[in-house]
């Protein structure tokens, strides 16, 4: 029997702290390299498309290899981090030259795809959350942390409401109780990267215990999460987790916060997504955002996706933004000096909390103080507004003087990348570094004059001194001159031609040269950390900075956007009506052809008067669209934007709920019906008194009877709720309900106008009072470029039914089958009858329903003459 092989002592190390971070990649430093082994090296090997090899380990066995050079970390650590793979970073933790036996290692970092600084993982116009949740027994609590920022936040409350929020904050990573793992699957789907902890880590005392221990805080009633008992102990979870991936320098988690239910709009999943919000739902679309985000700054590009996704619905705040948009609309010359500042600035959240972890390079310092910089022009440019709103935030900009004077005092223009490559510390900071640069920097003079002094003290005209790395220093001499080499001079190399010397004097330089350079790189690093350290003193007032920075960035985007496209200041009040004048959709008028215009509309709801406007036309007429810019106008409003509209008066809404479009969620085995009927419900159960509700096409995924029925109680139930009046637009291609407006006082029917001429159809996408009795639906599929033959032969169906019907329960007549193949001669008798009947239809007195139980009809017919 074979002896179990023994490993190597660099394997015993590795396997040691690879049991250490189960479920990791470890990325193991040796010398230059960073190495992988085992399945580690496998894994490795196919997401990087590097060569996997096998390294000696022992007596006859080997293991699988797969490295890079240490500074190619940056290019390949984010493919892997992206893949979804944890990476456990382990890196020498001595100098190689002065360990006894094998040097010593250990984990510096765990990056994981919620937690990293690296620049290449994170998307710098998007946070990058960390997500905690903990299943309570009738709440759900829930924490997001990115790191890259230290924005730390809780939310607390039923599942709905927290999967909107997970929905809209969209964490990269989450992490959850084990025990807990069939509550999070049944909760959420689709989050990229989870991890499971173990259930001890969810316990109350224990989290509140390290929130305290970190903030340096006795209570937790300073930043109103007390009574947030679930989110308590979620938040520990994200403290205790950046522990376990050796996250300990997090000195700009400065504070926490909690996300309030009431302050914003509830928009569910199902909304944000029909509204096209952050993605569109075809390829090649535009959401929203890409329209109004005009930032110049990553801070305020982050913000203003925020401020979509939650927008306000408190009149003061929201009147507070829009009166400092007002302001920078109206002072081009200000707003333009401000951008350009602004664009000046940079990551300015990011780059402090790089400080904070001690993970800013010397060039990331100079970038800090140039951003500093600008906030200081910034400070100046708001002096002398007239805005109060504009000089309260003049007043809560730090300039952060003393930390600006000091980096550029200590700090070269240009410096290197990294602190350990030297050159990076200004002339006159510390004397002992000049006095060492003056070794390094003068030595050529020295050697120049050591040259001149020599040869002229021997007579040796050619004399040359050199460097290499062997001898160091050393004095050449040519044979013809050896005889002259002086007796304190010693030998070290013989050449063909020449011979090589060193002395006493040249040997000292040497040492004090290599020493000077030794020590000046060491001082430079210790400066460098000591400038650093002096940073972190400025991260609240940095931080600070942040905030109000990406606010104005926000401000101004909006203003450009409303000068360049005539938006208007919208008037926001506690009242319960909208009225809209004018109104475009503001994604649709940006993407139109130059030559074409939006052609605006009037849209007016009032829960008493006009609550429920029933929309009826042809498709490619505009309802849809019509439907989302009463939303986006809402929504952009609440946010602090201008609008697409000649004039805006909105009561502020609570919930904007939409049932736009097909959404097949076939994985999950359910129909477009299924989900608009189960979308459809969600919204009935969450109405309230400020709701704006948006129908388009309910019904339309079942029989026409059964299509018919639901929308049409669907309308009576928004009229006739016992507590709420929603306002709501019902587009519908149903002409059946436009008799509601007969019974239900607050129903009101409206068409999107067109004109018919010679059989051919102009949408006007004009909304004009009264209901459509046609849906075009023949003229449609012309202009989609159907077949000729089919069209003309719908019309003719069409044309029979329309005859043969009036009332939905008309029997109807035997009509002949189609005869599709060309004749030489005469139509058959069946074909005349068919033809004869065809004609005899009118189509501008049918109605879609008869028509279609017309055409089943004719079907039953066709199948006869087969017979």
């Amino acid at each position: 029997m074979s002896k179990p092989v023994e490993p190597t002592p660099l394997m015993r190390q590795y396997l040691a702290i690879k049991e250490k971070y189960p479920g990791a990649l470890l990325l193991f430093r040796v010398g230059d390299f960073y190495e992988t082994f085992l399945e580690d090296a496998v894994t490795t090997s196919k997401v990087l498309d590097i060569a996997l090899t096998k390294r000696a380990n022992g007596s006859a066995a080997s293991v699988e290899l797969a490295g890079f050079p240490h500074h190619s970390l940056d290019l390949y650590l984010p493919k892997l981090v992206k893949a979804g793979y944890r990476v456990a970073i382990c890196d020498q933790l001595e100098d190689p030259k002065q360990a006894k036996g094998i040097v010593q290692r250990g984990v510096t970092e765990l990056v994981t795809p919620g937690l990293s600084f690296h620049e290449a993982v994170l998307d710098k116009r998007a946070n990058n959350y960390l997500a905690s949740i903990f299943f309570d027994k009738t709440l759900l609590g829930m924490a997001f942390l990115d790191l890259s920022t230290g924005e730390f936040f809780v939310a607390q409350g039923a599942a709905d409401y927290m999967q909107k929020v997970l929905h809209h904050l969209g964490p990269v990573e989450v992490v959850f109780s084990k025990k807990q793992q069939t509550a999070w699957n049944d909760f959420a789907q689709g989050v990229a990267h989870t991890y499971a902890l173990d259930e001890w880590v969810f316990q109350f005392d224990y989290a509140y215990g390290l929130l305290n221990s970190h903030f340096g805080t006795h209570s937790l009633k300073g930043f109103g999460i007390a009574d947030y008992t679930a989110a308590i102990v979620a938040a520990g979870v994200v403290l205790h987790y950046l522990s376990e991936t050796e996250h300990k320098a997090i000195q700009h988690i400065r504070s926490i916060a909690r996300l309030e239910e009431h302050h914003y709009i509830w928009l569910d999943q199902f909304t944000v997504k029909a509204l096209e919000l952050l993605v569109p739902q075809q390829v090649g679309g535009t959401p929203l955002i890409e329209i109004l985000d005009r930032t110049v700054t990553p801070m305020g590009a982050r913000l203003l996706k925020k401020w979509l996704l939650f927008p306000l619905k408190k009149v003061k705040p929201i009147q507070e933004r829009l009166n400092i948009v007002e302001y920078l609309v109206q002072d081009t010359p200000l707003a333009t000096l401000l951008v350009g500042y602004l664009q000046q600035i940079g990551d300015l959240e990011r780059l402090i909390a790089k400080v904070a972890s001690s993970r800013v390079n010397p060039r990331e310092m100079v970038a800090l103080k140039r951003a500093l910089e600008q906030v200081q022009a910034v400070q100046t440019a708001l002096q002398a507004v007239k805005c109060p709103l504009l000089q309260k935030l003049h007043a809560q900009l730090h300039g952060c003087a003393a930390l600006v004077e000091r980096i550029r005092h200590t700090l070269q223009d240009d410096p290197p990348i990294s602190f350990h490559q030297g050159g990076l510390i200004r002339p006159h900071v510390d004397e002992q570094l000049d006095g060492f640069h003056k070794i390094i920097y003068e030595g050529k003079d020295y050697l120049v004059q050591l040259q001149q002094q020599e040869s002229k003290r021997t007579n040796i005209p050619s004399l040359k001194v050199s460097y290499n790395r062997v001898f160091g220093y050393y004095l050449e001499v040519p044979n013809a001159h050896k005889n002259k080499v002086p007796a304190d001079w010693m030998r070290k190399q013989t050449l063909a031609g020449a011979e090589r010397y060193i002395t006493q004097a040249l040997k000292q330089y040497e040492e004090q040269i290599l020493h000077a350079g030794e020590a000046a790189q060491l001082l430079e690093q210790q400066l460098y950390q000591a400038l650093v350290a002096e940073a972190v003193e400025f991260i609240p007032q940095i931080q600070e900075n942040a905030k109000y920075v990406a606010q104005l960035d926000c401000y101004l985007s909006f203003a450009k956007q409303a000068a360049e496209h005539q938006y208007s200041k919208p008037m926001i009040d506690d009242g319960t009506l909208l009225n809209l004048k004018g109104s475009r959709h503001p994604v649709i008028e940006q993407r139109l052809p130059i030559d074409k215009t939006y052609m605006p509309n009037d849209i007016c709801l009032d829960p008493s008067a006009q609550q429920i406007i029933v929309i009826t036309g042809p498709n490619m007429a505009g309802k849809s669209a019509l439907l989302r810019q009463v939303a986006l106008t809402v929504l952009m409003a609440q946010m602090g934007s201008f609008v697409p509209a000649a004039s805006a008066h909105i009561g502020v809404v609570d919930k904007i709920f939409t049932r736009v479009g097909a959404s097949d969620n076939l994985a999950q085995g359910e129909s477009t019906f299924m989900m608009e009927m189960t979308e459809t419900a969600s919204i009935m159960h969450n109405l309230s008194d400020r709701s704006l509700v948006l129908m388009d096409e309910i019904g339309r995924g079942t029989s026409t009877y059964d299509g018919i029925s639901i929308a049409w109680a669907l309308v009576e139930y928004l009229h006739n709720h016992p507590q709420y009046r929603a306002k709501t637009l019902f587009a519908t291609h149903y002409h059946e309900l436009n008799e509601l407006a007969k019974e239900l006082p607050r129903v009101k029917n409206f068409n999107v106008a067109v004109q018919e001429i010679d059989r051919k159809i102009l949408f006007l996408h004009k909304l004009v009072a009264g209901g459509s009795e046609h849906s075009f639906g023949i003229h449609v599929a012309q202009m989609a470029g159907m077949p000729a033959i089919i069209v003309e032969r719908a019309r003719a169906v069409l044309a029979h039914l329309s005859q043969v019907g009036g009332k939905m329960h008309a029997k109807v007549e035997p009509l002949p089958t189609a005869e599709y193949q060309l004749k030489l001669f005469a139509p058959s008798e069946a074909g005349s009858n068919l033809i004869a009947l065809l004609e005899a239809i009118d189509i501008d007195t049918l109605a879609p329903v008869e028509a279609l139980v017309k055409l089943n009809d004719l079907k039953n017919m066709v199948k006869s003459f087969k017979d």
